[in-house]
């Protein structure tokens, strides 16, 4: 997804006046479509002509940038403005000055990639020209162009750099759009107000936390850890990848002695991420006990983002990623046992018969097909028939339909994984209803609310009701994003710097929220501790929860109740 999209989105300005994000989209996307286009000097689009049905009106291009640059409404302007509120206006005029920091190159190589051409393609049939097939060109060309003037990647100097003289915008189209934004905030907002009654419902009826003295998932554990770097390469899929093994040591003469042997977490990192992004968690959890191993998928990780950036490759990832990444880790693990034998630092370690994993976007896919999620092919291909802007994990999702459709109708599942923690996941097309109702081993979905490129509502809500599992937990971070659970990259990749508008709200919450409830969920359901299931509650949760991201958590919904939401127009 391009950054001056994200940028829109998640505009620190509509956090702070707790606009819905989408929001954003929506006048992010009208304030580009309201003036789309300038070009140069040569072409210039001195009109953008708004067509409503057959009729057809046009606004000069320069009442815009005035409009832009120095807030002053012409007159030709203001019957356009009348549309929308004073906020809304002024939201507009800041969005169409907006820059992204996004270098050319990194525009040109994602506009290029498959995922960006489905984009460019939904973008054409608001933004038109003459010839239906010129209006993706056009627009990837402004684009570019745009992101390498000297005012940078701005809405308008995309209008700007516009290489073509005719701009029609379908105002049809773009209400549509609205109105498709409009109901997704409402339907979300009905979600989360049944998950916050169900929260406290929960937490009424719920006894007292009794620990029995055990220490609280939220503190750092007894244990120091040691790391034990991995190099491994399958040789059946000629695929190779680095891992970390986080072992937990005593920390001084007197301390606990670690568990032996421990038992074992997987964590499976997102598109674009590498494993030391989610180090803090290895630590916190290796401090409790676990044996922690983080491998790094090869075709997904940060250095397929750097290499598309580059130019060294094409696509953002392979389709071939969602069956090559729970094969990972099942290799990961065929591995490790065979280290858990002969290995000077990790023999005898590790108890492989159970292990948990946890993954997040892409790997919390990944996540939930090793616990038991099966691959749909054709309710893949009915989602894909959905022309919704507003999931853009589908953009993804669907290029696995390159695949051949034997691939996609198989299980993935391991049976040494019997718990799974998926954060931020998607699957709402290539697993479905179908799929996630074969999960019937404990699992827990984070989720939040302020998530644009995996929607909370179709990508992890909705799915939560369709878990076969009885012992299922939905976490909610409220005003969370794609990537508040994010830790820094210790190799420094280019590719994590995401802005901090785009990161969301104090991460460092998400992080210790991430960190007590995986202790919680993995202590109870792999080191089969009873004494801390009193922790994965709607009152714990409660305790934990901080202002500037209200945590929630609940262990059912009425999918009855769901679907009327679902169905609100």
């Amino acid at each position: 997804m391009p950054s001056w999209f994200q940028s829109l989105v998640l505009r620190d300005r509509s956090m702070r006046h707790g606009r819905h994000p989408y929001r954003a989209i929506a006048l992010g996307i009208g304030s580009c479509l309201a003036g789309c286009l300038l070009s140069t000097p040569a072409a210039a689009a001195e009109r953008v002509y708004l067509s409503i049905g057959v009729f057809e009106r046009s606004i000069a291009i320069d009442d815009l940038e005035i409009y832009a640059r120095e807030g002053r409404v012409t007159s030709n302007l203001r019957p356009y403005l009348r549309y929308f509120t004073p906020k809304d206006q002024e939201q507009m005029r800041s969005l169409l000055l907006t820059q992204a920091d996004v270098s050319a190159v990194a525009v040109a190589q994602f506009l290029y990639t498959d995922q960006g051409e489905a984009l460019l393609e939904r973008i054409s049939r608001i933004i038109r020209t003459q010839s239906p097939e010129a209006a993706p060109l056009a627009i990837r060309a402004a684009l570019i162009l745009a992101a390498d003037s000297d005012d940078g990647l701005t809405p308008l100097n995309v209008l700007n750099e516009f290489p073509l003289n005719d701009l029609r915008i379908s105002v049809d189209a773009t209400l549509n759009f609205v109105s498709e934004v409009e109901n997704l905030i409402n339907q979300t907002t009905q979600a989360i107000q049944i998950i916050q009654t169900q929260a406290t419902f929960e937490s009424r009826v719920e006894t007292p936390i009794d620990s029995m003295g055990v220490q609280n998932p939220h503190d750092v554990g007894l244990y120091d850890w040691q790391t034990v770097a991995l190099n491994l390469r399958d040789r059946r899929r000629d695929r190779a990848f680095a891992a970390d093994v986080y072992v937990p040591i005593t920390k001084t003469l007197g301390s606990p002695t670690p568990p032996m042997p421990a038992p074992v977490i997987i964590i499976s990192h997102g598109l674009g991420s590498d494993r030391t992004t989610y180090r803090y968690l290895a630590e916190h959890l290796s401090s409790h006990g676990f044996v922690v191993a983080v491998l790094e998928h090869p075709g997904s990780n940060a250095m397929q983002i750097q290499a598309l950036v580059q130019g060294r490759v094409r696509e953002v990832t392979s389709p071939q990623e969602f069956i090559d990444r729970p094969l990972d880790i099942t290799f990961l693990l065929d591995e490790l046992e065979r280290l858990n034998r002969n290995h000077p630092q990790l023999s005898g370690r590790m108890n492989l018969e159970k292990a948990g994993i946890i993954g997040q976007s892409l790997g919390g896919y990944t996540a939930l097909t090793l616990i038991g999620g099966t691959l749909h092919g054709v309710r893949l291909i009915q989602s894909c028939y959905d022309d919704s802007w507003l999931n853009l994990s589908l953009l993804l999702q669907c290029q696995a339909l390159d695949l051949p459709l034997e691939t996609l109708d198989q299980s993935l599942q391991d049976d040494r994984i019997v718990a799974a923690i998926a954060i931020n996941p998607i699957g709402s097309g290539i697993i479905g209803q179908n799929g996630f109702n074969q999960i019937e081993k404990p699992v827990m979905v984070m989720t939040g609310n302020a998530d644009t490129i995996a929607p909370a509502l179709p990508e992890q809500i909705r799915p939560f009701t369709w878990l076969g599992s009885l012992n299922k937990y939905l976490v909610l971070m409220q005003g969370g994003t794609h990537f508040s659970t994010l830790g820094s990259s210790a190799n420094g990749s280019e590719a994590l710097l995401l802005p901090s508008n785009i990161v969301g709200p104090d991460p460092e919450i998400a992080h210790r929220y991430v960190n007590a409830m995986s202790v919680a969920f993995f202590q109870t359901y792999v080191a089969n501790d009873p004494n801390y299931r009193g922790f994965l509650r709607a009152t714990y949760a409660d305790s934990l929860s901080e202002q500037a991201l209200p945590l929630s958590l609940v262990r059912s919904l009425d999918p009855i109740q769901l679907s009327r939401v679902l169905s609100m127009p």
